[in-house]
C-alpha cells in the first residue's frame, strides 16, 4: 500500500474553486470573441432588413406625400407588411446557406446573381401569400413596383457596404480575428504563408510548431522518437497558447504522420483541421461528402444538377421558338441572299462536338463558297473564300441564327462554349489543360468567351488558353440570369463583334 507522504507539487495543486477560475478566466476570450462574431453576423443580417425596411418607408413617403399630397399614417403603412415577408424569406435563406457566416464572408465575393435570384423568390411569396390570403388589393401598385425596383440595388449596395466593414473589423490583429496555430514542416509553413495572406481571412496567427524532417537513414525507432518529441512540445505550445484552430499542414502523403498528428492534437481544446498541399488552394470550394455509405472530398459537382438542366433546357425552348417565328422573314431574306450572290446551298453543316463529346452536325449560313475537295481549313481575317452576302453575316453574327435549329433538336443551348471544328477539338486537347471540360454541357449559340471578344481566328495558343478560360469560368458559375446577361450583351456589346470577319 502507498504510505509516503505526496510531493510538495501534488500538495499545492489548486483547489476546486480555482481550477474553476482558471478554466472560466481560460474561457472568456474566446467568449468575448464568439459575442463580437455573433454581433457582426447579426449586423449581416441587420442591414438585409434595414435595406428593406428603408426602400419600403421612402416610397410609401414619396406616394403619399408626393403622388396623393397627403400625410402618412400608420394605417396606410399596409407595405410594411410586404417588407416583413420579405424579411423573413430573405434573412431565412440566407442564414440556411450560411451566407451571414463571418468566415464566408471574408473570402467570398459578393454575388448580385444569388440576391437578385432571392429577391425574386421573396416577391414570389409576396404574391403566393397575397393571392391566398385576398389582400391583392390592399396594397398600392405604385408601392410595391418601387419597392421591387428599388429593393434589389439597395439590399445588394448595403450588403456590399456592410461586408467591407466586417472585414475590416476581422482584420488580423483584432480580437474577434481566429487565433490559429500552424503546425507542419518549414516548406509547408513557409508556403502557406506565401499563398495566404492572414489579414484578409481573418485570421491571428498565435504561434506555429515546426516539424523536424526526419532523416531516411535513421531506424523506426529513432524516427518515432524524433517525430513524438516534435509533437509532445507542439502540444504543450498549444495548451500554453490556447489557440481556436489548429491547422496541420502535413501532406497527406505522409499517411503515418498525419495520423500521428490527428492522435496528438485532438488530445487539445481546439478546433482540428488538415490542408493537403497545394490542392486546397486549386479547388477552393471543397466539401466532405457521401454516397451512399462512402466519405470523400467533393472538387466539384455535375456541371449543372437535375433542376438546373430542366431550368435551362425550358429556357432553351421558350426562347428559340419565339425566336424562330419572330426571326423567320430575315432568316427567308438571307436565304434568298445566299442563293443570289453564290452557287452552292444556303445551310452549311459540319461535324462538332456537343455535350460529352458526342459529335452532331452544326447549322449555319454558308458564307464561303463551296469547294468540296478541299481539305479543313479555319476562315482566316480577308479569306478569299468568303462571299460578299457572307462578309456581312459573319460581320453581324447573321450566320449563326440557323443554329436555333440545334438548340430545339436538344443538341446546342442558347449560350454556352462555342462548338469548334473537330480537327481542332482533337488538337487543342492534347495542348491546352482541361479544355475537354468544355463538352460537359451542351455548346451555344454564343458564350462568356464570344462577348468578352475572344472568337475568331485562334493563331496561338494563348488565344484558346483564353477563350476556354472563359468558358470554364462560365460552367462554374452558371444561372439563368447569367444567359440572360450574356444574351443581351451578345445584341449590344461591341466586343461581342470583336474579331468576326
Amino acid at each position: 500500500m502507498f504510505q509516503d507522504r505526496l510531493p510538495e507539487t501534488f500538495q499545492a495543486l489548486p483547489n476546486a474553486a480555482e481550477r474553476r477560475r482558471s478554466v472560466w478566466s481560460a474561457l472568456l476570450p474566446r467568449r468575448s470573441q464568439a459575442a463580437v462574431r455573433i454581433a457582426l453576423s447579426a449586423a449581416l443580417a441587420g442591414t438585409d432588413i434595414a435595406a428593406i425596411l428603408a426602400v419600403t418607408l421612402f416610397m410609401e413617403f414619396a406616394y403619399h406625400v408626393v403622388w396623393r399630397a397627403g400625410s402618412i399614417w400608420t394605417n396606410d403603412l399596409r407595405s410594411l407588411q410586404i417588407a416583413a415577408l420579405l424579411s423573413v424569406v430573405i434573412v431565412a435563406t440566407n442564414a440556411l446557406r450560411a451566407d451571414y457566416d463571418l468566415d464566408r464572408a471574408m473570402t467570398r465575393k459578393a454575388s448580385l446573381q444569388r440576391t437578385a435570384s432571392l429577391w425574386l423568390v421573396g416577391w414570389a411569396a409576396v404574391l403566393v401569400v397575397s393571392f391566398m390570403t385576398k389582400t391583392t388589393n390592399d396594397y398600392s401598385r405604385v408601392v410595391c413596383i418601387g419597392i421591387f425596383c428599388f429593393g434589389l440595388p439597395a439590399l445588394a449596395l448595403s450588403r456590399a457596404a456592410t461586408i467591407r466593414l466586417v472585414r475590416r473589423s476581422l482584420a488580423g490583429g483584432s480580437a474577434s480575428a481566429s487565433r490559429v496555430h500552424l503546425v507542419g514542416y518549414e516548406e509547408d509553413i513557409a508556403r502557406f504563408y506565401a499563398g495566404n495572406e492572414a489579414e484578409r481571412l481573418g485570421l491571428r496567427i498565435v504561434g506555429t510548431s515546426y516539424l523536424r524532417r526526419v532523416d531516411p537513414g535513421a531506424d523506426t525507432a529513432a524516427r518515432h522518437d524524433q517525430l513524438q518529441e516534435d509533437l509532445d512540445l507542439a502540444v504543450s505550445v498549444v495548451r500554453f497558447l490556447r489557440p481556436d484552430d489548429v491547422f496541420v499542414l502535413v501532406p497527406w502523403t505522409d499517411a503515418a504522420e498525419v495520423e500521428r498528428c490527428i492522435d496528438a492534437f485532438l488530445r487539445v481544446p481546439s478546433a482540428l483541421h488538415l490542408r493537403p498541399g497545394a490542392v486546397m488552394d486549386r479547388f477552393p470550394d471543397l466539401q466532405i461528402t457521401r454516397v451512399g455509405g462512402v466519405s470523400g472530398i467533393n472538387i466539384g459537382r455535375r456541371p449543372l444538377n437535375v433542376g438546373e438542366v430542366v431550368l435551362k433546357r425550358a429556357f432553351d425552348l421558350t426562347v428559340a421558338t419565339i425566336a424562330l417565328v419572330s426571326l423567320s422573314p430575315l432568316l427567308a431574306a438571307i436565304a434568298v441572299a445566299i442563293k443570289l450572290d453564290s452557287p452552292g446551298p444556303v445551310f452549311f453543316r459540319q461535324k462538332r462536338y456537343g455535350f460529352n463529346q458526342q459529335p452532331f452536325g452544326v447549322f449555319k449560313f454558308r458564307s464561303m463558297r463551296t469547294d468540296a475537295g478541299a481539305a479543313f481549313r479555319q476562315a482566316t481575317r480577308n479569306d478569299d473564300r468568303i462571299t460578299r452576302v457572307g462578309a456581312v453575316l459573319r460581320r453581324t453574327n447573321l450566320d449563326e441564327l440557323p443554329q436555333i435549329l440545334n438548340v430545339l433538336r436538344g443538341e446546342m443551348s442558347l449560350v454556352g462554349p462555342r462548338p469548334h471544328a473537330l480537327a481542332h477539338d482533337r488538337s487543342f486537347e492534347r495542348r491546352i489543360a482541361l479544355y475537354a471540360r468544355r463538352h460537359n454541357v451542351r455548346p451555344g449559340i454564343t458564350g462568356w468567351a464570344q462577348v468578352n471578344g475572344f472568337r475568331g481566328e485562334t493563331l496561338t495558343d494563348l488565344d484558346m488558353e483564353r477563350r476556354v478560360a472563359c468558358d470554364l469560368h462560365y460552367i462554374d458559375n452558371w444561372s439563368i440570369w447569367f444567359d440572360i446577361q450574356i444574351m443581351i450583351q451578345t445584341l449590344v456589346s461591341r466586343r461581342a463583334y470583336q474579331n468576326a470577319f
